[in-house]
């Protein structure tokens, strides 16, 4: 066997046990998802349901990865090998396979899996009533999703129908829309160029809003933690994206099999997932995490400091009149105090002395150590609205 296909069959294999790893990443994100929201139904912790909200569209994003996954493994030329699983069919069916991998990946799953990215870190900048609190919020998220992923998906049919009659006029080169390279025994796919020029562009403009999305997010956060979040994101999206890109493009100056094809193919597609593997933890691990430990504490806190005379309020943190009568400190420096002791997010309900109450809120202080929490003189931090509990007589 030649030693450029052993290369190939060893980064085939590397890129199943990968896929195979991101699958049960999704697999027990998903799990974790569903039982953040059993817990938060079952111990009555209404105040996380913002943390929940998109619950749908974290799925979304998930499923899309792995689609995308499953994808890069029916692209390998490993499974063509005489004797594997799609050397049962013949070359005008693998030929069919390899276009609809290219509509299938770079015109969909791709595009998809950028804007679910958005469309999530786009969720704490919307307003109560039409944010991620709203009933309606993951239905219109998903429709228009898949609506600005349709543009893509039309432009790769139509490089997938018309390339190879702009090949047969020699008006372009066969490399420009080429999805495949035929043998005696199998088909090969291939990356067209103008399929990769398609995917730059869009992968370039999403970049370019994902700066401006975290930088109005970095408005809102109030501690390093966050702030290491946001830049990760930032990070993963403006540098693995282009990377992608860039390998697909170079990979038309060789054929498949070869050394150089497969390398530029294999780290195109590590790329892409580790940008999916950092998001995934971000945007739906590190969130549910977060607001589960929080949950534990408002449950620990809630049972040592429940007063009967008031059942009509729930908090998840000490009430801040009562802590003033009690202690003398201010409802912001107490606030402070208990962001010190914890390093935990911190949700208040502040009422005025007339009974008049300003909007519930709250604190995103996510879990962050103690030498980043805020210091005493500070103002107040800012919060994002929260949908207020429910009264005990509904």
């Amino acid at each position: 066997m030649p030693q450029t296909r052993i290369a190939a069959d060893t980064l085939g294999v590397l890129t199943v046990c990968l896929v195979a790893l991101l699958i049960l990443l999704g697999v027990l994100c998903i799990t974790y998802l569903f039982y953040f929201r059993c817990r938060i139904r079952s111990q009555g912790f209404f105040q996380l349901s913002y943390f929940s909200g998109p619950w749908i569209i974290r799925i979304t994003f998930i499923l899309f990865a792995i689609w995308w996954g499953i994808g890069e493994i029916i692209r390998l030329s490993l499974l063509r090998r005489e004797g594997r699983l799609l050397n049962t069919l013949n070359l005008k069916w693998q030929e069919t396979v390899c276009k609809c991998y290219i509509v299938s990946n770079l015109g969909f799953a791709e595009p998809c899996l950028f804007l679910t990215l958005v469309f999530l870190l786009r969720a704490p900048l919307h307003t109560m009533e039409s944010g991620i609190l709203s009933r309606q919020w993951n239905g219109k998220t998903a429709g228009y999703i898949l609506f600005y992923c349709l543009p893509m998906v039309l432009l790769q049919l139509v490089v997938i129908v018309i390339g190879p009659t702009l090949h047969n006029n020699k008006k372009l080169p066969s490399y420009f829309t080429s999805t495949m390279n035929k043998t005696d025994q199998i088909v090969l796919c291939t990356y067209p160029l103008l399929s990769t020029l398609l995917l730059g562009i869009f992968a370039i403009i999403l970049t370019a809003y994902v700066f401006w999305l975290g930088r109005q997010i970095l408005k809102m956060v109030i501690n390093k933690g966050l702030q290491r979040r946001v830049y990760t994101l930032i990070f993963s999206v403006s540098s693995f994206l282009p990377l992608r890109v860039t390998f697909l493009g170079f990979s038309v100056l060789s054929k498949p099999e070869h050394f150089q094809f497969e390398a530029l193919a294999f780290l195109a597609f590590l790329a892409l997932l580790c940008c999916a593997g950092v998001c995934i933890c971000m945007l739906v691990y590190c969130p549910v995490a977060d607001s589960l430990a929080l949950g534990s504490l408002q449950d620990l806190e809630g049972r040592r400091r429940l007063d009967d005379g008031q059942n009509d309020t729930i908090s998840l943190i000490a009430n801040q009149s009562h802590m003033e009568e009690s202690a003398g400190f201010s409802p912001s420096r107490s606030s402070d105090v208990s962001t010190k002791q914890r390093g935990s997010i911190s949700f208040r309900a502040l009422g005025k002395e007339d009974g008049s109450s300003r909007g519930p809120f709250v604190e995103l202080s996510l879990f962050s150590p103690i030498e980043d929490a805020t210091p005493p003189e500070s103002p107040p931090l800012l919060g994002w609205p929260m949908r207020p509990s429910p009264s005990p007589h509904q």
